[in-house]
């Protein structure tokens, strides 16, 4: 079997507006353009991944939402119509993807074996929600590598914060362990905008650039000190800090993908790569990654990878205390 290895991670955010800015021929509305920087910025993060030959694509999304355990795509191929309820003027999708159901179900059970609720999505009419569409298309349109699809559970909103992201931790560590013990070369999306404060009120022409601008000068400072953190590569002092950063931004990474890829990943403190950022209906969008196989730490060793190493137990303590 081949050696596992996570070769990076990628912040790569969801809004429906980038896919509709695009024009695929699988989206049904037609429009003008619209959200360049942020759509070059995954023409460049495409760029980067067409070179890594990944054999799966995890995402986690908010919008695939399981009150009740942690969720797996469970089902090889799965096609259909996905719809965004807020904008179905923008996105209405023709959507079909195969899924990586052998990798899926180590994820499901190392997650169980940590203690967590989990089960596998075993409905052939499922229609995948359009967090989990958007991103896939715009890292990958192509649409030929299998895919790990994994469910928001929402414990950081049910809980509090912190235990919330205790448990996206957890199933960080699992995820590493199933990759480990299938040798799959992954890459990991963590589908989730930064600031989320939004107008609510959409302009005549969506596509209208000039009515585009943060929703909250607060939200953009958040969203530049945190970016700024990730770009030097201080990533203790990014999750030490992204409690108060969701309190206080009403980040979107509270429901848990960006925890869950940086615990998968053991919490490097590695730079990432901006490749854009930009706000759409007035929330903070950034296109990230962390190239692990360049910086010489994306394999997973023979071992169990759900042992704790001193970055686990620096990042779990800064969740939790």
């Amino acid at each position: 079997m081949a050696q596992g290895e996570i070769i990076a991670g990628f912040l790569a955010p969801h809004p429906p507006h980038l896919v509709y800015g695009e024009n695929p021929p699988q989206n049904e509305p037609r429009s003008q353009g619209g959200w360049e920087p942020l759509r070059w910025a995954y023409e460049r993060a495409r760029a980067s991944l067409d070179e890594m030959k990944p054999d799966v694509l995890l995402v986690h999304s908010p919008h695939w939402i399981t009150s009740v355990g942690h969720h797996f795509l469970g089902v090889r191929q799965l096609s259909g119509k996905s719809v965004d309820p807020i904008f179905p003027n923008l996105f209405r999708y023709d959507f079909s993807l195969e899924v990586d159901v052998e990798l899926a179900e180590a994820c499901c059970e190392e997650g169980r074996k940590a203690g967590l609720v989990t089960k596998m999505m075993r409905n052939p009419n499922f229609r995948v929600d359009y967090g989990t569409i958007t991103t896939l298309h715009m890292i990958r349109p192509q649409w030929d590598i299998p895919v790990v699809g994994i469910s928001a559970n929402n414990t950081p909103y049910y809980l509090n914060t912190k235990e919330g992201l205790v448990e996206m931790d957890l199933l960080g560590k699992a995820t590493r362990e199933a990759l480990r013990k299938t040798g799959r070369r992954a890459v990991l999306l963590a589908s989730n905008t930064l600031s989320h404060w939004h107008f609510h009120e959409e302009p005549a022409i969506p596509e209208d650039m000039s009515k585009e601008h943060p929703q909250n000068l607060a939200g953009y400072q958040w969203d530049m000190r945190m970016i700024e953190l990730m770009r030097k590569g201080r990533m203790r002092e990014v999750f030490k800090l992204l409690p108060q950063f969701i309190e206080e931004s009403f980040a979107e990474v509270k429901s848990g993908a960006f925890t869950w890829m940086h615990s998968a990943m053991n919490y490097p403190e590695l730079a990432g790569e901006l490749y854009g950022y930009g706000t759409v209906i007035g929330t903070g969008n950034a296109v990230m990654e962390w190239n692990l196989r360049k910086a010489g730490q994306s394999l997973l060793g023979g071992g169990s990878s759900t042992a704790s190493g001193s970055a686990y137990d620096g990042h779990r303590a800064s969740l939790v205390d």
